[in-house]
């Protein structure tokens, strides 16, 4: 290179150094830390899912199939059991609305309401089992009927709608809850808690497996399933797992249940590929 080349170069030369130190500082810069729970007690972080893989999940990496679903099974179904009235208070902390810290966002109208309007009179909210109890004739017991992986606030009218139905696609507006349809035997949540809906069926057909008093639950791909331990449709279910990965609230509140009150995790919201790998 000639040397009328060299002032040119040295500008150059600096900017690249200056970038290189920027970009070295960023790297070194700690991930942003999300919003605390605002609990009045315990403030909660985001576990990382690498961190939950060299620990939690460890047993479960490199498997496949049954193999998988076993190995799953194992790990979650160690938890802190809630008596049902333990789960009002629970639901208030799992769901509340980051934006007001008074209310609880509703699972299927996504209405904010006040924690303090929960009953069962017009106008409350109550504790709607995603799995319904019917199917499987849980009740309220502790275990399936208490676990807060599957309940969550709905308002009283908009979950009597829902009844025991099984999920599907298709169906007539519901009223109070706008984007949800339903028909004589299933219904179909609005398209921001699609996949929170699958992930949670599919959790409690890995949880719940028949090894502790309890029916085993499984998902299968028809609806009318009356009382059998069946919730359907599970290609449905499975095509709302990919439409609609977990959000920061589902994140969130997966972490909350784990760190504050039942201490184990809903699998398909940390892998949500899991379940195209089981069924």
């Amino acid at each position: 290179m000639s040397r009328r080349h060299l002032p040119a170069v040295r500008p150059v030369l600096a900017l690249c150094a200056a970038a290189a130190v920027l970009a070295g500082s960023a790297t070194a810069a700690p991930a942003a830390t999300p919003p605390a729970a605002s609990s009045g007690t315990t403030a909660v972080t985001s576990t990382g899912t690498a961190a939950l893989d060299d620990t939690y999940y460890q047993g479960a990496l490199g498997k496949t199939g049954p193999a998988l679903k076993t190995a799953l099974h194992g790990i979650i179904r160690n938890q802190t059991k809630l008596s049902y009235s333990g789960v009002w208070e629970a639901l208030k902390v799992t769901d509340q609305d980051p934006n007001n810290s008074a209310n609880v966002v509703l699972l299927y109208s996504g209405i904010s309401r006040a924690k303090t309007k929960n009953g069962g009179a017009v106008g409350d909210w109550n504790r709607e089992h995603v799995w319904a109890q019917s199917h499987g004739d849980f009740g309220t017991s502790q275990g399936p009927g208490t676990d807060v992986h599957h309940l969550r606030p709905e308002d009283v009218q908009v979950n009597g709608i829902r009844g025991n139905k099984d999920f599907d696609n298709g169906g007539s507006p519901v009223s109070g809850a706008p984007g949800n349809l339903t028909d004589s035997d299933s219904y179909e949540p609005r398209d921001a808690v699609k996949g929170d809906v699958a992930r949670m069926i599919l959790y409690m057909a890995v949880r719940y497996e028949g090894t502790d008093s309890f029916a085993d639950l499984e998902p299968n791909d028809r609806v009318n399933n009356g009382s059998a331990p069946l919730m359907g449709r599970l290609s449905v279910l499975k095509q709302w797992n990919d439409e609609d990965p977990p959000d920061a609230f589902e994140k969130r509140r997966n972490d909350v249940i784990y760190s504050q009150f039942q201490h184990n995790r809903n699998p398909f919201i940390d892998h949500p590929e899991w379940a195209e790998s089981i069924w």
